[in-house]
């Protein structure tokens, strides 16, 4: 960080309006004149040097805002084509190094809904402290760092396009400018790529304020999906304008509305990463659990492998291709020769079938609820271009087996039964797979198994007794638990966190 002075503001008066200037006048007549065609590389550079100005970016090295408002899970909706769920953000503090490509994030959350995931308490709230360094990213909990490679490419992504990151970052990714009307205003439409990251068009107001960014972004599940950030009621601390309202949406529905109640232009943001997150590799392990059944795990997400006689069925293609890719390479040395022709989806949230595309890349079939199909389908054929995945690269088309209820697959000595797991509140196309030779049940967030020694909780989670209700529903004899999150566990554990008692 430079040693410029650090200023600070709680929200005031409205930012006054800039004097006008030649640059201004030709902005305003080449809007007004509808000119389509993109300016030459000297006028979009001396726009964004205007807008710089302008806004104090360049006099901005760091940056650290709070405020408070509404969010919404992205990827974690009840149902496919359901918006995501909402929460309240109780406070989210942002601090920036633009110098260094860095930014801590903190939340204070809670669930504003029941239905949906996001791995959130159904009561109570959570702190969440998140991070981004150049190429590495990652969570802080308690007093551990915990690498999170998936989460590079979206905290990257909101870091530059923050209203002064968005103008750093086109100034040096070769913008191009059009003049344009948006809702009936003229603008100035600078758009750039950040290398295989995102695509990016800010859009700029004849004050040379951000109002508008509209990005896309690769996502595991959806190809591209579009990101729309608004920025309105710019206040002034100290030379350096910053919104009082960011709204934000992604895939077609909101995940932000936030009110900003504190700036800090140039605050301290010295963000380090820590060792552990500088040497950490993704780790794939496998325990035999019966014949030719194994549990891969090693990470957040844990999938099974399943050996029929000429082939193998995968359960669960979780997170990205960086997760996915290593889990099926390890599965596939599990039977030598023998190829994984179908994976199963436990349900349509987000990190648990962002490694669909990968399995399809392979060659496989998607198993997955009926409530999923179209969904999927248009996923799976909106492409990544800006960082092609394992689909991209392979050119295949994805082949779907629907569940309604439930669904058996045998080989003849082998059976899986897939059955729904209804009348929750996680997910409305939520499976469950049962081996009944082998007394095996794998599920998925329905009861993730919590460390031994843990106090039984005073309220049991509605998602554990509703496992309980599915699997007793069904007279399933189960002995051991496969969970997709957390360790391989006893039938008498899901009955301890319920309060009850397994059946005889």
């Amino acid at each position: 960080m430079s040693d410029r002075s650090i200023s600070t503001s709680r929200v005031g008066a409205p930012t006054r309006p800039l004097a006008p200037s030649r640059l201004a006048r030709l902005f305003a007549l080449a809007a007004l004149a509808g000119l389509p065609a993109a300016a030459h590389a000297e006028e979009a550079t001396a726009l964004l040097k205007r807008a710089s100005a302008a806004m104090g970016a360049d006099r901005l090295d760091t940056l650290r805002y709070a405020g408070d408002g509404v969010g919404f899970t992205f990827g974690q909706a009840f149902s496919p084509g359901m918006p995501w769920p909402r929460i309240t953000v109780h406070s989210q503090v942002r601090t920036i190094n633009y110098a260094t490509a860095s930014m801590r994030e903190e939340i204070v959350l809670s669930r504003a809904e029941p239905r949906g995931g996001g791995g959130y308490p159904i009561t109570g709230q959570q702190r969440n402290d998140q991070y981004v360094s150049g190429e590495l990213a990652w969570n802080q909990v308690g007093q551990s760092p915990a690498a999170g490679p998936r989460f590079i490419t979206d905290r990257v992504h909101q870091l530059w396009v923050t209203p002064h990151g968005v103008l750093k970052a086109a100034a040096r990714n070769n913008a191009t400018v059009q003049w344009v009307t948006r809702e009936g205003k003229p603008m100035a439409a600078v758009s750039f790529t950040e290398p295989g990251r995102f695509a990016a068009t800010a859009y700029l107001d004849d004050q040379y304020l951000v109002e508008r960014v509209e990005s896309r972004i690769p996502d595991p599940v959806l190809g591209e999906t579009t990101v729309v950030t608004r920025y309105e009621g710019y206040r002034d601390v100290s030379g350096v304008k910053f919104p009082s309202r960011i709204q934000q949406a992604q895939g077609g529905f909101p995940v932000l509305d936030l009110s900003v109640k504190e700036v800090v232009a140039n605050a301290p943001a010295d963000i380090q990463v820590p060792d552990a997150v500088r040497t950490a590799t993704e780790r794939v392990t496998t325990e035999k659990v019966a014949d030719g059944v194994w549990f891969v795990a090693g990470g957040s997400h844990n999938s099974v492998a399943i050996e029929m006689k000429d082939h193998l069925v995968l359960v669960e293609a979780p997170l990205n291709d960086g997760r996915s890719e290593p889990v099926i390479a390890a599965v596939k040395q599990l039977a030598v020769g023998k190829p994984i022709r179908y994976v199963v989806n436990s349900h349509s949230h987000f990190d648990h079938s962002g490694g669909l595309r990968t399995a399809v890349a392979e060659g496989a079939t998607v198993v997955t609820q009926a409530g999923n199909k179209a969904y999927f389908e248009r996923a799976f054929a909106t492409p990544n271009r800006i960082r092609p995945d394992a689909l991209a690269r392979s050119g295949k088309k994805a082949k779907l087996v629907t569940v309604d209820d439930a669904l058996q697959m045998t080989d003849g000595s082998r059976t899986l039964q897939i059955m729904r797991i209804r009348s929750g509140i996680h997910s409305d196309t939520f499976l469950m797979v049962y081996l009944p030779k082998e007394r095996l049940l794998i599920e998925a967030d329905a009861f993730t198994p919590p460390p031994p020694g843990t106090p039984t909780p005073a309220t049991p989670n509605p998602n554990n007794v509703n496992l309980v209700q599915n699997t007793e529903g069904l007279k399933l004899a189960i002995d051991r638990i496969l969970p997709l999150h957390g360790r391989v566990v006893p039938l008498s554990e899901l009955y301890t966190a319920t309060g009850g008692k397994p059946p005889q």
